[in-house]
């Protein structure tokens, strides 16, 4: 087998998290994900249902990943298209799709945060704030109703996976919580989580990583699942669905990168589209 990248172990395993027949919601800017429902309905999962914040529309045949034609293709595809508050108010409670989200910072109780960095927030316009993150959209409304709350985090670190968030935008397990079940699954580029007993398990490590690397990178003490396995990695026909049919330009890969690599590989994408476009 050729060499696996963590972009592609972690789409295949969020796409095998996948059940057939389900509705599955996609945030904005979120490729590693659209990358994985499309390996899913690609491979075993052909009958879903894709709810996008896109256009806020229900589609029966996914989006091809893109950056530059994403939103044509989105509303293009729609069976039909409701605005963000009936969606959230209405649309998405009585569906209780299945989402994958990415969180700034997570406890081990699975609350997490995509709202700001600071030690003591108050306010988003105090001094203490530290970094204002691209916001919650519809994260505080959807994880009070949705029982199908799974994580993603692709570069996994003690920035990320804290002791306690600095503000809470989705609600984890706590034994004070009313509302909502707290989120199911995590995977990172290090290993797979559940959330047995309400805390985050390492239930599978990735190859070549070891669990004094994942420790290492996690600002708690993680609950070690017995016997801990290791993930198993693609299959060729997956591999070759998602590097050749589903993202062959490899928009999933811009959620692994920043800095010049980010805007390097942003440029280059963009002037795929456009070639193609043009042929």
């Amino acid at each position: 087998m050729t060499e696996v990248t963590p972009d592609e172990l972690m789409v295949v395993c969020m796409a095998r998290q996948i059940q057939d027949g389900e509705i599955v919601a996609q945030g904005i800017a979120t490729p590693l994900v659209a990358a994985a429902y499309l390996l899913a309905r690609h491979t075993h999962a052909p009958h879903l249902y894709f709810a996008s914040a896109i256009g806020q529309g229900i589609c029966r045949n996914p989006a091809p990943l893109s950056l530059s034609k994403i939103e044509n293709l989105w509303l293009d595809q729609a069976l039909n298209h409701v605005g963000f508050v009936r969606a959230a108010a209405d649309i998405l409670p009585a569906l209780k799709p299945k989402e994958f989200f990415r969180p700034a910072q997570v406890d081990r109780c699975g609350n997490f945060n995509n709202i700001a960095l600071g030690k003591e927030i108050f306010n988003l316009s105090n001094q203490k704030l530290r970094l204002r993150l691209p916001g919650s959209g519809g994260i505080p409304d959807v994880t009070t109703f949705i029982s199908h709350i799974y994580l993603y985090v692709p570069r996994h670190s003690k920035v990320t996976f804290v002791e306690k968030i600095d503000i809470c935008s989705g609600l984890g397990h706590s034994p004070s919580r009313r509302r909502g079940s707290g989120a199911v699954y995590l995977v990172s580029d290090l290993g797979q989580f559940d959330f047995a007993n309400g805390v985050m398990r390492l239930i599978t490590i990735h190859p070549g990583i070891t669990l004094e690397q994942v420790q290492r990178h996690t600002g708690f003490p993680l609950e070690i699942a017995e016997p801990l396995a290791e993930t198993p990695l693609p299959t060729e026909y997956e591999l070759n669905l998602l590097r050749h049919q589903i993202d062959p330009i490899g928009i999933r890969k811009l959620e692994l990168l920043s800095g010049a690599e980010r805007r390097e590989l942003l440029l280059n994408i963009l002037k795929q589209e456009s070639s193609n476009e043009k042929i």
